[in-house]
C-alpha cells in the first residue's frame, strides 16, 4: 500500500460515544464510524476529522494512488496512557497494511502531540487539521491564552504587574481618591511600557557589565568618566546657582542663557576628562589613534567656546554681567593697549576662537593619526 489515511483521537471520545473496538480501518467502517458518532453526539468536531480523512483518501485513490483509511482512538487515566494506547493501535495498523507513508488527520492541537509517536514509526507525508469554520476563533483565542499563560517571560512582564495594579488600586481609592489613584496608576503603568519599551533593562545589564569589565581590565577610562560626572555635577549646580540670581527681564530666555554662561566650562572639561580617558585607551590597546578620538577633545572645546560667547552676549545685553577687558600687553616693541569690547565684538571673538581650535584640531588629528606612538617615542 502507498499511503495510509490516519484518523488520530487522543481523548477517546470516538471510541467511547460509538462503542466501537479501535482501531478501524476500511473505507466501510469508517463510513459507518461516522454515523454512529454523529448519531451520538452531532457537535463533535470528531465527525469532522473522520469526514476529512474519508476525503483526503478519495482523494489519493483518484489520483491512481494505492489508499485506505484508519482511525485509532486512545483513553487512559495516566498522562502517557492515551499515547501507548495509540501506539499500539498504529502498530497493529503497521502490521496489517504495510503502507510506504501515512497522512495524519487531527482535530485539535492536542491530537498533532502524537505526530512525533507516529513519525518513530512509519514516514509521515503530511498532516492535515480539521478546524470547524464556527469554532475557528474561538479555538485560536483559546489556544493563544494557552500558549501565553505558558510562557513565564510573558507571564512576568504582563500577569504580575496586572496584579499588582488591581491590588494597589483599591487602596489607593479609600485613601487618596479617584482621580489621584487614576493618575498614579496611569503614571506607573507608563513607566513600565517605557521601561520595556525602550529596553532600559537591558541597557542597565549591559552597562553593567561594560563597568565590570572596565575596572577588571584597569581601563583609564573608567577613573576618567568618574571625573568626568563629577565635573558635570559642578557644572549643573553653578548654573542653578546662577539662574537663581537672576531678577527681572525676559527671565526664560535669560535664565537659559546664564545656566549655559556658568555651566559650560565645567560641562566641557568633563566632557574632556572624558575623552582624554577613551584617548589614553586607545592609546594603550592600538599602536594608532583613530581621528575621531582625536578630533574629539578640540570639538569639545570649540563648542563651549562659542556656547559661552553667545551666553554672555545675552547677559552682557542684559545688563547682568559686565563688558570683557583686555588687558594691556607690552611684548617687546609690540604693545597692546587696554581694551573694552562690545557685545558684539565679544560674541565674534569667542566664535573665531573656536573656529581656530576645530581648524588646530583637525591639523593635529590628521597628523598623530597618521604617526606611529613608538616611532615618536624613539625620535
Amino acid at each position: 500500500m502507498d499511503t495510509l489515511v490516519v484518523c488520530v483521537d487522543r481523548t477517546g471520545d470516538l471510541a467511547r460515544k460509538s462503542g466501537v473496538g479501535m482501531p478501524v480501518s476500511g473505507w466501510e467502517a469508517v463510513r459507518s464510524l461516522v454515523i454512529e458518532v454523529g448519531l451520538s453526539d452531532p457537535e463533535d468536531s470528531g465527525v469532522n476529522c473522520l469526514l476529512e480523512a474519508l476525503r483526503v483518501c478519495r482523494d489519493l485513490r483518484d489520483g491512481a494512488a494505492e489508499a485506505d483509511v484508519a482511525v485509532v482512538s486512545g483513553a487512559s487515566d495516566s498522562v502517557v496512557g492515551p499515547d501507548r494506547a495509540l501506539a499500539a493501535q498504529l502498530d497493529a495498523l503497521l502490521a496489517e497494511h504495510d503502507p510506504a507513508s501515512v497522512v495524519v488527520v487531527v482535530d485539535s492541537a492536542e491530537d498533532e502531540q502524537v505526530v512525533p509517536v507516529i513519525e518513530s514509526r512509519v514516514k509521515v507525508d503530511a498532516v492535515d487539521r480539521v478546524v470547524v469554520r464556527q469554532a475557528r476563533d474561538i479555538e485560536s483565542t483559546y489556544y493563544l491564552l494557552k500558549q501565553f499563560l505558558g510562557d513565564e517571560e510573558l507571564r512576568q512582564t504582563v500577569l504580575v504587574p496586572l496584579g499588582i495594579v488591581l491590588l494597589v488600586f483599591p487602596a489607593l481609592l479609600m485613601f487618596v481618591g479617584t482621580a489621584a489613584a487614576v493618575a498614579a496608576i496611569t503614571a506607573v503603568v507608563g513607566l513600565s511600557v517605557l521601561y520595556k519599551g525602550l529596553g532600559v533593562g537591558e541597557r542597565l545589564a549591559a552597562l553593567s557589565g561594560e563597568l565590570r569589565e572596565a575596572i577588571y581590565s584597569g581601563r583609564v577610562s573608567i577613573v576618567t568618566y568618574v571625573v568626568g560626572g563629577g565635573l558635570a555635577t559642578i557644572g549643573v549646580f553653578a548654573g542653578v546657582l546662577r539662574t537663581s540670581e537672576l531678577v527681572g527681564g525676559p527671565v526664560s530666555l535669560l535664565a537659559a542663557a546664564a545656566f549655559a554662561y556658568a555651566s559650560v566650562p565645567w560641562l566641557a572639561l568633563a566632557a574632556l576628562a572624558a575623552s582624554a580617558g577613551r584617548l589614553l585607551d586607545e592609546a594603550i590597546r592600538n599602536e594608532r589613534v583613530g581621528t575621531p578620538y582625536l578630533n574629539l577633545p578640540f570639538g569639545i572645546l570649540a563648542i563651549a567656546l562659542v556656547v559661552r560667547g553667545f551666553s554672555a552676549y545675552f547677559l552682557e545685553r542684559g545688563a547682568h554681567i559686565g563688558a570683557m577687558r583686555l588687558p594691556h600687553i607690552d611684548i617687546g616693541v609690540v604693545t597692546v593697549e587696554a581694551l573694552v569690547l562690545r557685545p558684539g565684538e565679544r560674541l565674534a571673538l569667542f566664535v573665531a576662537a573656536g573656529v581656530l581650535v576645530s581648524l588646530v584640531g583637525i591639523r593635529v588629528a590628521q597628523y598623530l593619526s597618521a604617526t606611529d606612538f613608538e616611532e615618536e617615542l624613539v625620535r
